[in-house]
């Protein structure tokens, strides 16, 4: 649905239909909302076999792509997007490859000085081939525990476990599989997690305050409690010393300049007791619905949602010329 204003035509992608589709739908309409309001022409559409055709025929200014999980982060739309010779909001596609392999970013940033938790990358097939018992034994024996769980690519902790007791780890194992060929499996850091996200600003990217996240006792910060209102506190910022909040920051900012990333990006992070970040992974289509982490950092920022968006979309707008 499109509306009038005296701003850039912008088209907002969101859906398809990958296992967060239903997430992309939301935040799609939250960035909507905010880009008219800051007098942007917004028309929201899905992914499909007409979206093509679609933007040869009514070209927008900007394409905005709020997909989450495969299509929508691992670059290819944005391939397809350069092909067509539009500007968009966001990271190239070589960047979000980076960052959406989550063992290929976990070697970048780590390269460029950043703490990451050990851990190692188990394809199924070899996981198969070595037998489950052996290797299970292997991650406990080697990294210890409690371990995290997680799919090496894809997002809203679909998959992800945090494993204290051996007994756990083989549903964990068969749970992350369920989302993917490749498991990462990293020792468990104990601390305060934290969001900190990355935008654009007028001559450097700028870090927004940390978003503390604090699950439902006894759960972990997985989808539900993501994306159901009550299901997790947030504290705004984060309830750490000046010290540890610094590094937070500077570890955000990092990874994202290394990662090669550009406009917003947000990066999750265990803050432990010497307040020292570890790097756990870097998002290049953050959640921007009424829950996600992003959002609330502008808002403790005191920025306005919509003009922060719209600033967006004309850096992209003048990367055409």
């Amino acid at each position: 649905m499109a509306s009038s204003g005296t701003g850039p035509r912008v088209l907002v992608l969101a859906g398809g239909l990958s296992h967060e589709r239903d997430v992309s739908l939301r935040s799609g309409r939250r960035v909507a909302e905010a880009l008219r309001a800051a007098g942007c022409e917004v028309t929201t559409r899905d992914v499909d076999a007409d979206l093509l055709p679609s933007l040869e025929s009514d070209r927008p200014d900007v394409v905005w792509p709020l997909l989450h999980g495969s299509t929508g982060e691992d670059g290819a739309v944005r391939d397809v997007l350069e092909l067509l010779d539009l500007p968009y909001v966001g990271a190239e596609p070589a960047a979000c490859r980076r960052a959406f392999d989550k063992p290929v970013a976990r070697s970048v940033v780590a390269a460029a000085g950043l703490a990451v938790p050990t851990g190692v990358a188990l394809p199924h097939s070899v996981f198969r081939e070595l037998g489950a018992r052996a290797v299970l034994a292997a991650l406990v024996d080697r990294l210890g525990l409690p371990l995290a769980v997680k799919p090496a690519r894809g997002g809203s902790a679909l998959g992800v476990s945090v494993v204290e007791e051996p007994s756990e780890l083989p549903r964990a194992m068969v749970d992350c599989y369920g989302y993917g060929e490749v498991a990462l499996v990293e020792r468990a850091v104990r601390g305060t997690e934290v969001a900190v996200s990355v935008v654009a600003d007028e001559e450097a990217p700028r870090a927004l305050p940390a978003v503390e996240i604090v699950p439902a006792a006894g759960t972990v910060y997985g989808y539900d409690a993501r994306y159901t209102a009550g299901g997790t506190e947030y504290f705004v910022p984060a309830r750490l010393e000046e010290k540890a909040a610094s590094a937070a920051a500077e570890a955000a900012l990092t990874a994202h300049r290394t990662l090669g990333l550009r406009d917003l990006s947000r990066t999750d992070l265990i803050v432990d007791a010497e307040g020292t970040p570890w790097f756990l992974e870097t998002n290049v289509a953050p959640g921007m619905t009424e829950l996600s982490l992003l959002p609330q950092g502008l808002t403790a920022a005191g920025d306005d949602h919509g003009w922060v968006y719209r600033r967006l979309v004309e850096r992209a707008l003048a990367r055409r010329g």
